[in-house]
C-alpha cells in the first residue's frame, strides 16, 4: 500500500503527487480517464487544459506573476513543464496545450515514487488521501463528498472556441499586444461602431444550449459566458473582453471601436483561441455569430465553446489552511475543488496538499504557508472567509499592503506591487530558511 493516495490527474493532483513523491513518499495517483470520460476533456493526458491555454501574467507586478514565482522557487513540476512549453502570449505565460500536458504526463509516469492507476473512484479511499478531482468530479464521488459537507458543490463554467489560423483573413487581422507589452503575440480583429453593435445584438439574441437544472446565478462571476456579458448592456463587452484600449491598428494608427483578440493555442501556431469568449451558445449559433467578426468570416473551428459543471467545496467550513479536513481525518483536498479559480491557483493548492500529506505520512505535523505569501494568503482566505465562499483568483487584496506615500514620496501602483511581491518572496525565503521546505 502506498503512503499517499492522490485522486485526480489534473494540475493540482499531479503537483500534489509530485511534491509528496519528492519528499520520499510512495504515491498512488488515480485518474478515471479514459475509463470514464468528462464532458470537457478530449485526451487521457494528465493536466489537460480544458479552457484557456494561458496561465496568466508573468510580471511580478501582478498577483498571478507573484504566485508563479513562488511556485517556481518551491520546485513546482507544473510550472517547470509550462515554462518548457511556452508559446507567444505577450506578457502572459501561454503554453502549447498538447505539449504541456504531454510533458506533465511523462514527468509523473517517470517518477520512481509514483504509480499510476486508471479507474473511477466512487468512494473516498481509506488511508492518507488527497482528493484533487477538480471541477469535473464524477457524480458518484461528488455524492460521497456532499455527505461530508451537507451542501451542493457546483456552479457552471464555460470554455472558448479554438480556430485554425489558416482559415483567418490575414488582411483584416493585425498582430499586437496591449500597450506593446511583451512580444506582439495576439491576433486582433478590429470592429467599427456599426459592426460592434450588430455583433452585440446577434450575440445577445442567439440560441443557448440547454443545461439540465441550470440557473443563471450559478455562474462563477470571473468566467462569465460572453453572451451573458453582452446581455448586461450594449457597452459591457467594450469594457471587458473586447476592450480596444492599447491596441491601435498599425494601418491607421487609431484604436478600433472594439477588438476581438485571439491567442496562440499550440506550439506550431496553427490553432488560436478567442480570448474571453467562453460561451454556451449552440454550436451552429457559434459559427453563425462568431463568423460575423471581421477576419473570422471563414473561420474553421477546431473546437467549439462548451459549458460544463464545476465543483468546489465550502472550504471555509470544512478545511484548515494545510488543506486538511477539519475533522482530523487523514484527508486533504486541493485544486479548484478547494475553492480557488485558475490554473496556477489550483497548482498552488496541490503543492500545499502534497507537501502536507507527505509530512503527515512521515510523522510530522502539517504546516501552513506564511500569510505574507500569495500561496499562504489564498489558503487563508478560502479556509476562513465568512459567509458564502465563491471561487477566487490570486489578487493583491489578499497579501499585506504597502503605503502609497512614504517620506514625502508618492509611489506608483507598479512600484507598490513590486514592493508587495518583494515582501512576499522574502516571507517565502524565511519559510524555506527554517527548513520547513526545500527549494527545488
Amino acid at each position: 500500500m502506498s503512503d499517499v493516495t492522490v485522486v485526480g490527474g489534473g494540475l493540482a493532483g499531479c503537483e500534489a503527487a509530485w511534491q509528496a513523491a519528492e519528499l520520499g513518499c510512495s504515491v498512488e495517483l488515480i485518474e478515471m480517464r479514459p475509463i470514464k470520460e468528462t464532458p470537457a476533456h478530449h485526451t487521457d493526458q494528465f493536466a489537460e487544459l480544458v479552457c484557456s491555454n494561458s496561465m496568466g501574467n508573468l510580471s511580478l507586478e501582478t498577483a498571478s506573476g507573484l504566485l508563479k514565482e513562488e511556485l517556481r522557487r518551491l520546485g513546482s513540476v507544473i510550472l517547470r513543464c509550462a515554462d518548457a512549453n511556452r508559446v507567444p502570449a505577450g506578457g502572459a505565460l501561454g503554453v502549447a496545450r498538447e505539449g504541456f500536458s504531454w510533458a506533465v504526463t511523462e514527468a509523473v509516469h517517470g517518477h520512481p515514487n509514483i504509480s499510476v492507476v486508471r479507474e473511477e473512484v466512487t468512494k473516498i479511499p481509506e488511508g492518507l488521501t488527497i482528493i484533487a478531482t477538480g471541477p469535473l468530479t464524477s457524480d458518484a464521488l461528488v455524492q460521497e463528498i456532499e455527505l461530508l459537507t451537507g451542501e451542493t458543490l457546483y456552479f457552471y463554467d464555460a470554455a472558448s472556441p479554438i480556430i485554425h489560423r489558416d482559415s483567418l483573413d490575414e488582411g483584416t487581422i493585425y498582430l499586437a499586444s496591449r500597450y506593446g507589452k511583451g512580444e506582439a503575440a495576439y491576433l486582433n480583429c478590429p470592429m467599427n461602431e456599426r459592426e460592434y453593435y450588430a455583433f452585440v445584438e446577434a450575440l445577445s439574441t442567439a440560441e443557448l444550449s440547454p443545461i439540465k437544472n441550470f440557473e443563471e446565478d450559478m455562474y462563477f462571476e470571473g468566467c462569465l459566458p460572453v453572451e451573458t456579458i453582452a446581455r448586461r448592456g450594449p457597452e459591457t463587452l467594450r469594457f471587458g473582453p473586447m476592450k480596444p484600449v492599447g491596441l491601435p491598428d498599425p494601418r491607421s494608427g487609431e484604436e478600433p471601436y472594439a477588438v476581438v483578440q485571439l491567442r496562440q493555442d499550440d506550439a506550431e501556431g496553427r490553432l488560436f483561441n478567442i480570448v474571453g469568449f467562453q460561451t454556451r451558445l449552440k454550436w451552429g449559433e457559434q459559427k453563425r455569430v462568431f463568423r460575423t467578426i471581421p477576419g473570422l468570416e471563414k473561420a474553421d473551428f477546431a473546437r467549439m465553446g462548451v459549458m460544463h459543471r464545476n465543483t468546489y467545496l465550502p472550504s471555509n467550513h470544512m478545511l484548515d489552511a494545510t488543506m486538511r479536513i477539519r475533522s482530523g481525518e487523514p484527508l486533504f483536498f486541493s485544486g479548484q475543488l478547494a475553492g480557488v479559480e485558475g490554473y496556477v491557483e489550483s497548482t498552488a493548492m496541490g503543492h500545499i496538499a502534497g507537501t502536507n500529506a507527505a509530512r503527515l505520512a512521515r510523522g510530522e505535523e502539517p504546516i501552513e504557508m506564511p500569510r505574507g505569501t500569495m500561496m499562504g494568503a489564498l489558503t487563508h482566505y478560502i479556509t476562513t472567509k465568512e459567509g458564502t465562499l465563491q471561487p477566487i483568483n490570486s489578487n493583491w487584496g489578499l497579501v499585506p499592503s504597502v503605503p502609497k506615500r512614504e517620506n514625502g514620496r508618492r509611489f506608483s501602483k507598479p512600484e507598490r506591487r513590486a514592493r508587495q511581491a518583494q515582501m512576499a518572496l522574502q516571507a517565502l525565503e524565511g519559510f524555506v530558511r527554517v527548513g520547513v521546505r526545500e527549494i527545488g
